[in-house]
């Protein structure tokens, strides 16, 4: 097993930018809780060294899995290899970008149906809207660090494991394990949504297949771009659902 250590440290220093951006607007969130956190430089400090060992295994196994079942992240390879790689980052950017803002945009419209079956969220703090510039940074968070859990560690994992189970005669993986691992990472990505749903509302049948569905959409778009495009694709168009849902939405709101 032979890890590209260069393809890992930008990797983790990645991941570790990403929980550093979504700090301001965790923090607004959090509210009256403020004066109980500790100084801001004890907090990113302690960030950092959390996130580089909670991301570091996941990375790490996502990196030495991914080539097994045809997965990667060919832009930042072919980019070590010395390869050009301007004219594929151009080619991804179109469908990369427009699928990001159609998971966005079926999240809200999804969200907008499920109140009409009476299926809210009543968040305490509704009142508190954190500035565009907050939800900005915060959506680094989602291109970079979920893509990097649920594609490259999860979403490989899983392939890897129905790859072992079956394949094709050439050695790859079919398309139905793969799909299944795209729609099984996806759920399981909702699922993991809801501790934090029964912290704000009492579960529900509805509310739980509301949770699910929701968060799945867009990881189904991201999975699939992930296995086509590369993980470099999943995480812009990550971004861009979440531009959508953090900047775009919120504003449109205001006015």
């Amino acid at each position: 097993m032979k890890t590209n250590w260069k393809l890992f440290i930008i990797l983790l220093i990645a991941s570790i930018f990403g929980v550093i951006t979504i700090i301001p607007y965790s923090l607004t969130l959090q509210g009256a809780l403020l004066q109980n956190l500790p100084p801001l430089y004890v907090i990113i400090t302690s960030t950092i060294i959390q996130n580089a060992v909670i991301f570091a295994i996941p990375i790490f196994i996502g990196l030495n899995l991914a080539k097994k079942v045809g997965l990667g992240i060919p832009i930042l390879e072919g980019w070590f290899e010395g390869r050009e790689v301007k004219s594929y980052l151009k080619s991804i950017l179109g469908i990369s970008i427009g699928l990001g803002l159609i998971a966005g945009a079926l999240i809200v419209g999804l969200d907008y149906l499920f109140s009409f079956a009476g299926v809210t969220i009543n968040v305490t703090q509704a009142s508190i809207n954190p500035p565009a510039w907050q939800g900005f940074l915060a959506s680094f968070y989602g291109g970079i660090n979920e893509e990097i859990m649920l594609r490259l560690f999860l979403m490989t994992l899983i392939a890897w494991i129905i790859f072992k189970i079956k394949k094709t005669k050439e050695g790859n993986p079919k398309n139905a394990g793969m799909w299944l691992a795209i729609i099984l990472a996806a759920i399981i990505f909702g699922i993991g949504h809801l501790p934090t749903v029964m912290s704000l509302t009492t579960l529900t049948p509805l509310v739980i297949v509301r949770t699910i569905v929701l968060n799945a959409v867009g990881g189904i778009i991201f999975g699939w771009l992930y296995w086509k495009r590369g993980l470099e694709s999943a995480m812009i168009s990550h971004f861009s659902a979440d531009i959508v849902l953090h900047v775009i939405v919120p504003f449109l709101v205001l006015i």
